[in-house]
């Protein structure tokens, strides 16, 4: 889907949701998005905010007391870890931005640690309440002293039991009423209703020159990171909330200004697993610097990635959103790319 000026311009529909059934992909058909909930919890995290819950530079453990007790890796092995308590807690900020320390299981380094391992061990996402999630959190190491490096993580999960805590409603509530409702996202959810289960879109996996049918694990806590199902037309109505400075349709979700922050680069000379020329905001990344990315974009172009093969972008300066749902593993970080720059180059 391409959405210019606010209209959408381009829609196509290619390809199974049932490869078994031949049931086609359709325009409503819902796809596990993966990643991109991170920067819907994001949201749900600003909207709080603006209405002074708490400030982004507030240690974490104020809300979450089970974060408290949290220790830095500073060597050793799995089974036998040296820690040291970190010269400052990780803030909600830091948790925004990948920066707290946390990081995921071994899935997402180049090169496991010790720490990356005990998360893995941990196996977080069976957790059956975000309590537990964050619980079991409160027991994991940092990997590095909070605000030093990104580390891509389960930060945005727990930023889901902030939003709980915080207003206090269950976090998928919070979100149904306060954001998805609203912008009349009829068909996002982390548990899809029985009666649309058949418009949900297979995983498949591709392996030795074919896709093989996958069966994601079950879960039970709605996981902000990381659970939603979505449409592609509901998730362009966020991603166009967002583009137009958080109002859509006359509903207004976040301030101008507060939008404004989250497209901006909120880590910048921060290294980590980040593309060269990209930083990061609050929910996705950020475009910075054109010719080092080597990709066609414009400065501060904003958006994020699924983990199934699901891809969106903002570029405000070209009134252009556009989005991409593929529901694949791994990752088609190729196909994502060739479709970005398919939507740059019809551009005039």
């Amino acid at each position: 889907m391409v959405v210019r000026n606010g209209k959408i311009v381009d829609v196509r529909t290619y390809g199974y949701r049932d490869i078994e059934r031949k049931l086609p992909m359709e325009r409503d058909t819902i796809c596990g998005i993966a990643s991109m909930s991170k920067t819907v919890t994001s949201a749900a995290v600003m909207m709080l905010h603006e209405e002074g819950k708490f400030e982004l530079a507030d240690p974490i453990a104020r809300y979450i007391p089970e974060l408290k007790e949290l220790k830095v890796f500073t060597g050793g092995t799995m089974e036998s870890p040296q820690l040291a308590k970190p010269k400052r807690s990780p803030t909600i900020r830091d948790l925004l931005t990948h920066t707290s320390g946390m990081v995921y299981g071994s899935i997402y380094a180049g090169q496991p640690t010790p720490v990356h391992q005990l998360y893995e061990q941990a196996n977080l996402t069976s957790s059956s309440t975000l309590q537990e999630f964050v619980r079991k959190v409160g027991t994991l190491p940092l990997i590095v002293e909070p605000g030093t490096a990104f580390h891509y993580s389960v930060s945005i999960d727990v930023l889901g039991y902030l939003v709980q805590v915080t207003s206090g409603m269950p976090f998928d509530e919070f979100l149904a009423k306060r954001l998805l409702d609203p912008l009349q996202m009829r068909d996002t959810y982390f548990f899809v209703p029985k009666e649309k289960e058949s418009r949900v879109a297979k995983l498949y996996s591709w392996r030795d020159g074919k896709l093989n049918l996958e069966t994601p694990p079950p879960r039970s806590a709605p996981l902000g990171g990381g659970g939603l199902k979505s449409t592609i037309d509901d998730y362009a109505r966020f991603a166009q909330m967002l583009a137009n400075g958080g109002e859509l349709d006359g509903v207004r979700i976040l301030s101008r200004k507060t939008v404004e922050l989250m497209m901006s680069d909120n880590i910048p000379g921060i290294g980590g697993m980040l593309d060269p020329g990209y930083g990061f905001g609050l929910g996705g990344s950020v475009h910075v610097d054109v010719g080092k990315s080597g990709t066609l974009g414009s400065k501060g172009d904003f958006g994020w990635m699924g983990a199934l093969s699901t891809w969106y972008r903002i570029d405000l300066h070209e009134k252009l959103v556009a989005l991409v749902f593929f529901q694949h593993v791994p990752i088609d970080f190729a196909g994502m790319a060739r479709f970005s720059t398919l939507v740059y180059q019809s551009l005039n």
